[in-house]
């Protein structure tokens, strides 16, 4: 008899189900009365923070991001809080130094984070020496993410195949991770690529293996299932309400499939029902944020074109601005074309925004005659090493006339920021000393700013 495995779940809810459908909406307000029930359910960790949470309370919600955190540790004293943090990109869009980069980490253990899901978009493993030198120092989990991608219909060819993904699995092991989760953010992991990859993972490592996926494509709930069957020690699930569409599968299914199996959950589903009814509860207040344009709960366009909801919300957001919104099929056909010239990259938070922008330019105003400052930058290696060689025509073209200079970096970027936390210390005197803002402003320094103006006036946070 095999010995009992209880999968290690990780509700996302509260961070990644709330932002992939209503666009990172939710307030503190309205998680704060179902926060003590999630704590009572036995999840391995619930996900409340990273990603755009950051970004979206500040500039949108008017919220400060530490309170939030700080109050959903009291609410919930006896599950691990985790965040997404973007390596060396932290919650933010750039590579920042290395001594923001220790700074926010520091902060956020002592505010409340327990383990850290670090991923880099161009899963170069340079972009996590700083974020985990930090983590080891606070003394809390690093789970490792490798950003999942592919260039053929499945896994496989001669860039994306189970040796890239061993490889870079092994280096991640090697550099202190805890865990490794595979981080599918398109929700393109087929079943038995999957059973496949996490078969091969589970004979070369030795630590916890971890599979996040979106239910865009239709295939999650069969990807998770046969990455349990591999041997994956963790999955990532949200409550019913905020699940399916681009968000993640819903954890009901799973309570009631492992009943009476060696992966039995003991969740018990009364409380989850109860969870359920407040979450419908408050959904109306964020609709005008889901997208209600289609009734199915799939999209399959994702099966054949490979790009997250979120991009393409964004595509279509841009094209409606220049008065181009006929030309989204055309943008379509470009974004592969662009992704070459780029190497490569996962379509992820950033490289999912710059290739999208620079693909909207390339069909509006002809390819490369206008190149987006971000494009610049990545041809020069401030994001890092794509995961091929980008068109070296292409880059010639953008790095012509770059501040920096024509010929790119080949070292690991933050080894070239200058430190940032004393000028934005300077930057907030006489406003506020405290870590958490001097945090805000070095991560946002426009919306930052204004955040902390409208807010710190008369200040009313006064964590250390």
């Amino acid at each position: 008899m095999p010995a009992k495995k209880p999968i290690r779940i990780t509700d996302v809810t509260l961070r990644d189900g709330q932002q992939s459908l209503f666009a990172t909406r939710m307030t503190t307000e309205d998680m704060l009365p179902i926060a003590e029930k999630i704590d009572s359910v036995g999840f391995y960790s619930v996900e409340v923070w990273g990603g755009a949470t950051f970004d979206v309370m500040t500039r949108f919600l008017n919220e400060d991001p530490w309170e939030r955190l700080k109050l959903l540790k009291q609410h919930m004293p006896n599950t691990k809080l985790q965040m997404l943090l973007r390596g060396q990109n932290l919650v933010g869009y750039r590579n920042y130094a290395d001594d923001v980069v220790e700074a926010f980490i520091e902060k956020s253990a002592e505010t409340g984070i327990d383990i850290f899901r670090v991923f880099d978009a161009l899963n170069d493993e340079r972009n996590f020496v700083a974020a985990f030198k930090a983590i080891k120092k606070t003394g809390k989990e690093i789970q490792a993410a490798i950003s999942y991608s592919l260039t053929e219909k499945k896994l496989g060819g001669p860039i994306f195949n189970i040796d890239y993904y061993i490889g870079k699995a092994k280096k991640i092991e090697e550099m202190g991770a805890d865990s490794l989760c595979i981080k599918d953010m398109a929700g393109i992991i087929s079943p038995y690529d999957a059973y496949e990859l996490f078969s091969k993972l589970k004979a070369n490592l030795k630590i916890p293996l971890h599979l996040h996926t979106h239910y865009t494509s239709g295939m999650a709930s069969m990807a998770l299932l046969k990455a349990i069957e591999a041997g994956a020690d963790g999955i990532d699930t949200c409550f019913a309400p905020f699940a399916l569409r681009s968000s993640h599968c819903a954890v009901e299914p799973f309570v009631v499939s492992f009943q009476g199996t060696d992966h039995e959950t003991y969740f018990d589903l009364e409380i989850i029902a109860e969870i359920d009814e407040y979450l419908e509860s408050i959904i109306p207040k964020y609709m005008s944020f889901a997208d209600t344009t289609r009734f199915s709960v799939m999209d399959i366009g994702v099966l054949m074109h490979q790009i997250p909801g979120g991009m393409i919300s964004n595509l279509v957001s841009q094209l409606k601005q220049a008065k181009a919104i006929h030309r989204l099929k055309y943008v379509y056909e470009e974004i592969p074309k662009t992704r070459k010239d780029l190497g490569f990259p996962p379509l992820v938070t950033p490289t999912s925004q710059i290739i999208g922008a620079q693909a909207v330019f390339n069909v509006i105003a002809g390819r490369y005659k206008m190149i987006s400052n971000e494009v610049k930058d990545y041809f020069y290696g401030l994001y890092g090493k794509p995961p091929v060689p980008v068109n070296e025509e292409i880059k010639q073209m953008a790095l012509k006339n770059y501040a920096k200079g024509n010929i790119s970096i080949d070292t690991r970027p933050g080894d070239i920021l200058e430190p940032e936390m004393p000028k934005a210390r300077e930057a907030l005197k006489g406003l506020s000393e405290d870590m958490g803002d001097i945090l805000i402003y070095a991560l946002y320094p426009m919306t930052g700013l204004e955040f902390l103006k409208k807010n710190r006036v008369t200040p009313h946070y006064n964590g250390s």
